[in-house]
Formats: structure tokens, sequence, C-alpha cells
């Protein structure tokens, strides 16, 4: 394990929040499908369900995105400001069946708030473990998705927007076939 599980987790939203515009697509239109962004995610606590809480997780997602292929000293200035902004306050809690954790808002902050923070929470370890190099980018051709790379030997090339990995495979197989035969 290379990071803690709550972390993990955090992480893991982050690249399903900035999967939701990759490759073109724009999956956080509507107040229904936050709420099953959010429902997918596990993520609780107060919403206000109003157009500006959609724009504010929208804002958030293009933050998150610009800071996952961000150099250490931006991504630290990034994780920094988000906190700021958010008045993060670290505290251990006890919720929805999971055991003691950090969070650093109380479940009355807004959305947007409570998500930077979780999100700003889980990039500081990655920074200060220095496994920036975990986060990237899907090296599929035209793939702009998120990858968050957790395997033990670092090997992971490809999201899980679509058919990427199966994709490039078939490519590489069918490259070498052409090339023998």
């Amino acid at each position: 394990m290379v990071f803690a599980p709550d972390t993990e987790v955090a992480l893991r939203t982050v690249v399903n929040l900035i999967n939701s515009a990759a490759n073109g697509r724009e999956e956080l239109t509507s107040q229904a499908e936050l709420d099953s962004f959010l429902a997918a995610e596990g993520f609780s606590g107060s919403r206000t369900r109003d157009a500006a809480e959609l724009a504010s997780v929208r804002h958030l997602r293009h933050q998150l995105a610009a800071l996952w292929t961000a150099n250490e000293d931006a991504a630290v200035d990034t994780v920094n400001r988000l906190l700021r902004e958010a008045n993060a306050l670290p505290q251990l809690v006890k919720h929805d069946g999971w055991d003691w954790h950090l969070h650093a808002t109380t479940p009355e902050a807004p959305l947007a708030h409570r998500m930077s923070t979780e999100a700003a929470m889980a990039l500081a370890d990655v920074i200060r473990g220095k496994e920036m190099d975990r986060l990237r980018t899907c090296e599929a051709e035209a793939c702009d998705a998120a990858v968050l790379d957790l395997s033990r030997n670092r090997s992971r090339r490809y999201c899980d927007t679509g058919n990427c990995a199966n994709r490039m495979h078939v490519a590489a197989y069918r490259a070498r076939q052409a090339a023998s035969g």
C-alpha cells in the first residue's frame, strides 16, 4: 500500500472528477449528474443543489486537472491555496462505516470546499511522499484522461474512461502480426 485508504479514495475521486470532462465529454451538466457522481463517490454532507454549487464543482475540476500535470512546486501552491480558501482545519472523524480519518472541513461546509479539501489533503500526501509521478495522463492516442498509478511497479499507462488499454494492446498485437507476416 502506497497511501492510507482514505487518501486512495480521495485520489480516485479526483481522477473521476477530472475524467468527467476528459476527451471533450462533459458529464456534469446538471444537478442530477452531480448527484449521481457524488453518490457513486460516496460523498456526504450538506448540499445546496443549485447552479452555483454545480459551477463551483466544475471550476474545482478545472483546477485539479491543471494540478494533475503540474510540477511539484506548482502543485504545492495549488494545494495550499485550496486549503486556505476552504479555511481547512484538520480533525479526526468517524462516519458512514469509515474508522477514524482526517477531514479538514465540516459536513456543513460548501460542497466545493469539502471536495477541494479532500483532494488537497490527499494530494498533500502524494507530494510529501515524493510520489507525483503516480499522477499521469493516459498514454493512449487521442486520450487526455487522468490516470492514478497505484501499482507496485508503477506500470499503469492507460485510463479507466474507455477501452484505452484494450485498444492500444490490440493495435500493438496487430502491428506485431503485420511485421512478422
